[in-house]
C-alpha cells in the first residue's frame, strides 16, 4: 500500500501520511466493506483515491482530451532495444510530472485498464489513454537522455 501511493505521490512523507490516513478511513469505514473483494483491493482503491486526492489538492490539472485537438506524432521509438537498470527506471518515473506518473503507475503496477482510470481520475477515456502514451513517451525519452549521458 505504501509502494502505491508512493509512486503516485512520489514523496515519501506524503505517501506515509496518506497510508495513515487510507488505514483510519478503512478503520472508520469498517462497516461498509462488503467482501465483493478483498479486504487488500478495497484498501488499496482508499489509498488510490486519497493519493490522488492529495495531488488533485496540490492542483494537479488533467486536460480533457475529448476537447482538445492534439497534434503530437507518436514516436517511432524501439522500446524492444532499450535495456535499463531497475534503478535508472525507478528515477526516470520519479521524475515524470505528476499526472504522467500516476496515470503511468494506475496502468502499469496497479493493473487498472483505461476506463478504470478515467473513472478514478474524472476524465474520459481518451484522455486516460493518452495521457498514458504521453506518459510513456516522456519516460522513454528521460531514459534515451540518461542513456546518451551514461556512456
Amino acid at each position: 500500500m505504501f509502494n502505491t501511493a508512493l509512486r503516485i505521490v512520489n514523496r515519501v512523507q506524503d505517501a506515509e501520511d496518506i497510508l495513515q490516513d487510507s488505514f483510519t478511513d478503512a478503520f472508520m469505514q469498517i462497516k461498509s466493506f462488503e467482501n465483493k473483494s478483498t479486504f487488500g483491493a478495497w484498501l488499496k482503491q482508499i489509498v488510490i483515491f486519497k493519493s490522488i486526492n492529495f495531488l488533485k489538492r496540490r492542483k494537479l490539472n488533467f486536460i480533457d482530451i475529448d476537447h482538445f485537438e492534439d497534434n503530437t506524432v507518436e514516436d517511432e521509438t524501439d522500446e524492444e532495444t532499450i535495456w535499463y537498470t531497475v534503478d535508472l527506471i525507478r528515477q526516470a518515473i520519479q521524475e515524470l510530472p505528476d499526472g504522467y506518473r500516476t496515470v503511468l503507475s494506475l496502468y502499469l503496477f496497479e493493473g487498472y485498464d483505461h476506463e478504470e482510470i478515467a473513472g478514478i481520475l474524472k476524465v474520459g477515456k481518451s484522455t486516460a489513454r493518452t495521457q498514458y502514451i504521453r506518459a510513456k513517451q516522456k519516460l522513454l525519452t528521460l531514459l534515451k537522455i540518461r542513456n546518451a549521458h551514461e556512456q
